[in-house]
């Protein structure tokens, strides 16, 4: 059934039911809802359901189903291919359903669907309690978690995934069902890393550890002359780093912040940013040497409060923008893997654009490969290649530079992928992304949505 045809009666009966707010096309709000992270992104649902509560969900899901309608889940709205918004179907936003209950007693938290990162991490930090998150505020917990959920704890503590302990998750036929590792056990085992192909879930479970909540953290920006130098030493550090150590090696631009002379203020730079969640003078010794590589334009070894360092990232990605992501996984970065990527980040497309290397390995690694439906638990390290522009008219010479980039990389790539870094171009890859995993991710979903009405998303069609 199209969306033209359900009747006036049928909506408005279903919007009299709703605790939530039911918007449609030429609405209040209408616009800033279905408006998401990634500018490029400017799809129109025929419905926006704003739930507010589990049984709004449930209804959501109910009516969809009765009328035809596909369905997309907003949650924090982030993912950069923009799957959260439907053409002409109901879209759940869950902004108003975004509470974080943090049980310090037990060391959990229980987050609703709609709360972001940022929200997270003031509600656990307070209670000195910390988990793994991504490293962008803004990020949704629900889509961050469900595809993987790589950030500075990661290798301490494994993903965000490794984290939950629990999932409540509404089915494709309406039913409620727990999650753990004793309930439901097969949907618990695919929602961590299936993304949102088997359900909408609705709350989240997570294990928080009694953490110092000031991380030491090095943030060392080198000219592009040291990068190679500078990128090298990153490299052999990671080889033997203790899991309490997390080091990204970036080019970015430099921000337009007092910190920096104005006529510096976007150069590209080789970005050292590496975080200890240890004790402070074991993390000095291994970061300290890095301020003495080459001449660094700034160079800073100090604690960092979590809550700040997880907005670090915050004003370079701002919403509304226009992004494209690629990225391979790796498992070592040989001189020549350098060689190759600097070749391309220093003609680095996009002012918002940064790309470099993301530290896998420690606890990720240490968690078996069939625990759950993520893969690339071998990969030592992440390439992204994550550009931002803001004119339109830029597009295809910035996404032709990121594909071959991408494409230039791809030798020394271990092969696999991370979901959560998909784009809109990369439905075609989701069987290799799930490796071994996926035919298990199969049955799974014949099992709890034969029908794939949950399509919306990076999609894993049942074996039907």
């Amino acid at each position: 059934m199209n969306s033209e045809t359900i009747s006036a009666t049928s909506v408005n009966q279903f919007k009299n039911n709703l605790k939530g707010l039911l918007l449609q096309p030429g609405d209040e709000g209408y616009d800033d809802c279905r408006s998401i992270w990634n500018g490029m992104i400017d799809h129109r649902p025929s419905l926006i359901v704003c739930c507010e509560n589990v049984q709004d969900v449930i209804a959501s899901v109910h009516f969809a189903k009765e009328n035809g309608l596909p369905v997309s889940v907003k949650g924090g709205g982030h993912g950069v291919a923009g799957k959260a918004v439907c053409n002409d179907g109901l879209m759940i936003d869950f902004s108003r359903m975004n509470a974080v209950t943090v049980d310090p007693t037990s060391g959990t938290a229980i987050v609703q669907p709609g709360a972001k990162l940022g929200d997270l991490d003031r509600e656990s930090s307070k209670r000195g309690l910390l988990t793994t998150g991504g490293i962008v505020s803004s990020t949704g917990v629900a889509g961050l978690t469900l595809g993987g959920g790589i950030g500075y704890l990661a290798r301490k503590y494994g993903l965000a995934l490794d984290n939950v302990i629990s999932l409540d998750v509404i089915t494709a036929d309406g039913n409620l069902l727990h999650c753990s590792k004793s309930e439901n056990t097969d949907l618990f085992w695919a929602l961590r890393g299936g993304g949102g192909n088997f359900g909408v879930v609705v709350s989240f479970e997570f294990q928080l550890y009694k953490e110092n909540t000031n991380i030491l953290t090095a943030q060392i920006f080198y000219p592009m002359n040291d990068a190679r130098t500078a990128l090298i030493a990153y490299r052999d550090l990671m080889k033997t780093a203790p899991d309490e150590l997390s080091a990204y090696g970036l080019i970015v631009s430099i921000p337009p912040v007092e910190a920096f002379p104005e006529e510096l203020h976007g150069t590209p730079v080789c970005f050292f940013l590496a975080t200890y969640a240890g004790n402070h003078d074991d993390g000095r010794k291994l970061l300290e040497p890095f301020k003495n590589i080459g001449n660094p334009i700034m160079a800073v070894v100090d604690p960092l409060p979590y809550e700040e360092l997880q907005k670090n990232f915050d004003a370079g990605v701002p919403k509304g923008q226009r992004y494209y992501w690629k990225h391979h996984l790796m498992n070592q970065l040989s001189d020549e893997a350098i060689d190759v990527f600097l070749s391309f980040a220093r003609n680095k497309k996009g002012p918002l654009s940064l790309v470099g290397f993301e530290p896998l390995g420690g606890a990720i690694s240490k968690v078996p490969k069939d625990h759950t439906a993520f893969t690339g638990r071998d990969a030592n390290f992440a390439l992204g290649i994550w550009t931002g522009w803001m004119d339109p008219s830029d597009d295809d010479e910035i996404i032709g530079w990121a594909r071959e980039f991408y494409e230039a990389m791809k030798p020394f790539a271990s092969g696999g992928y991370y979901s959560n870094y998909f784009d809109k171009d990369d439905d075609s890859e989701i069987a290799d992304a799930y490796g071994k995993n996926y035919n298990r991710l199969q049955q799974v979903k014949n099992k709890y949505d034969p029908n794939n009405f949950f399509n919306q998303n990076f999609n894993i069609k049942s074996e039907n």
